[in-house]
């Protein structure tokens, strides 16, 4: 059994190579926002793209779906035609619903700023030039969607990940030459997106443009738009759970605090990549494995595996964010110390994050069965309940009160999917080993709070090293894994590393 799920490890980091090396790219644009930016105009990009997110699923509309789920059960007709429909469709509204946004700019800018703190630094006029730039980076990113998904179908990884790394590499390098050569400011994050997307929307086009054709047949649109329509609620959903906090956030309190909240959520990135990885390979690993007799309980020990992970990055992620924040960097810190104010939430952001995870191991049971109609359902209570907590506490709380937000949402939404999960197909988790896991995690995490070592000092540093080790001293003595199941990984080992 170890066998498979080493083999799930090592496709999650197959899969997960691009996507980590791109959001640790752009991880590294976080201290250059921290240094040279001042906390109202990060907290205005933070709310602008929480919109952009949200525009960019309208603007989708499901069509790379639609094209995948075409072009897979395609057993007769032009392929030509179903790369293209859903291209030429894109192109055409995405064109027009990106002018709408530039000539209404100032309009919107008047919605969006229309609490009593208007735009801080960046000026009204400033606002309205950053949704511009907006309405040209949402054009260009949907262009980029079905070039991007034909390329995945046609099993053309490498060029994928290269070209996702790429739009990445170009950002930071235009964002760093425009900040420490050119003294630009916060224009700098939406134009260097910009040229980006551009580039990268070019020679997806220039890839895909052999397979375009004009002859595009009506029904097989019609259908595809009715297969991909459906999916604006369900990610609409799941956008909102991941960013409404800062629209809230901006209208309760002011873009000062959406800055230091934007910058210390972007901390828990290590999660994020983490999960991200793991569900990369987690789907076609539980649908390849669905028909082994043992599949129960291989996802069953899957998961146990995989939250003991997520919990130890959390217990090293909680106890050593103090040290990497403090991490000396051109002059200056890591995050410039206006923003550790803010450090408080990241361990709540990680634990979130832990439940994401949860999420997608859940998910299971409606795959398999095709009871996908309940997604919407999970991932829709999720942000009702992050919309109404965020009401609910930040006016006490403040950040504190986003990020539990945040945390709530999530616990809310692997609850949603396990119960409908378990009803279609029943695994037997090992809750007993995740309850014991549980509690070596809060002992740990609760003698570091009470302790609370000096950050950047050695004695401090040393203390937090021996927590964790004895994090996973607990682990084994609580017997989260017991001596099978470390026979077992011996043996897996060693086959591993003796296979020719």
């Amino acid at each position: 059994m170890l066998d498979r799920i080493f083999k799930l490890g090592k496709e999650s980091a197959i899969y997960g190579l691009s996507s980590i090396v791109g959001r640790f790219l752009n991880f590294l644009l976080v201290p250059f926002y921290t240094n040279f930016l001042f906390k109202a105009e990060l907290g205005t990009v933070g709310y602008l793209y929480s919109y952009i997110a949200f525009a960019f699923v309208i603007y989708g509309y499901g069509m790379d779906s639609a094209y995948m789920r075409f072009v897979a059960s395609l057993e007769s007709g032009d392929k030509k035609q179903t790369v293209s429909a859903p291209f030429f469709s894109l192109l055409v509204t995405s064109f027009l619903f990106s002018l709408l946004i530039y000539f209404s700019a100032a309009s919107i800018g008047d919605l969006l700023d229309a609490g009593p703190e208007r735009a801080d630094l960046v000026g009204h006029a400033g606002l309205i030039l950053f949704i511009r730039y907006s309405a040209w980076i949402l054009f260009f990113d949907t262009l980029a969607i079905v070039p991007f998904a034909y390329l995945r179908m046609e099993n053309k990884a490498k060029l994928f990940a290269g070209l996702r790394v790429l739009n990445i590499v170009i950002t930071v390098v235009l964002t760093v030459i425009m900040f420490v050569f050119f003294q630009m400011r916060v224009d700098v994050v939406f134009i260097a997106n910009l040229i980006a997307s551009a580039f990268t929307a070019l020679v997806l086009f220039w890839i895909v443009s052999p397979q375009l054709t004009f002859r595009i047949p009506g029904k097989l649109y019609k259908e595809m738009l009715r297969f991909g329509l459906p999916y604006i609620p369900a990610s609409l959903a799941g956008i909102a759970i991941q960013v409404i906090d800062r629209p809230i956030l901006k209208a309760l309190t002011n873009n000062d605090t959406v800055g230091i909240y934007t910058a210390n959520y972007r901390l828990g990135v290590l999660m994020m990549l983490v999960v991200g990885m793991f569900d990369y390979a987690w789907r076609p690993f539980f649908l390849t494995h669905a028909k082994d007799s043992d599949a129960p309980r291989l996802f069953s020990k899957v998961f146990t595996y995989f939250v003991s992970l997520l919990m130890l990055v959390f217990v090293t992620g909680t106890m050593f964010i103090d040290d990497i924040v403090r991490i000396r960097l051109f002059g200056g810190y890591f995050i410039g110390p206006a923003y550790w104010g803010g450090l408080k939430i990241v361990p709540i952001i990680l634990l979130a994050y832990v439940f994401t995870g949860a999420y997608v191991n859940f998910v299971v049971g409606v795959y398999l069965e095709k009871k996908t109609k309940y997604l919407p359902y999970a991932t829709g209570a999720g942000a009702a309940a992050n919309i109404i907590a965020n009401y609910l506490l930040i006016p006490p709380l403040g950040i504190m009160g986003a990020a539990i937000a945040t945390l709530i949402s999530y616990i809310v939404m692997a609850a949603g999917i396990y119960f409908p999960s378990q009803k279609f197909y029943h695994v037997e988790y090992e809750w007993g080993r995740i309850l014991r896991l549980c509690l070596a995690t809060g002992a740990v995490v609760g003698l570091f709070l009470v302790i609370h070592p000096d950050p950047a000092t050695l004695s401090g540093i040393s203390t937090k090293l021996a927590f964790t080790a004895l994090f996973i001293v607990l682990v084994f003595v609580l017997r989260v894994f017991d001596s099978a199941d470390i026979k077992e990984t011996k043996d897996a080992l060693a086959r591993m590393f003796t296979r020719t």
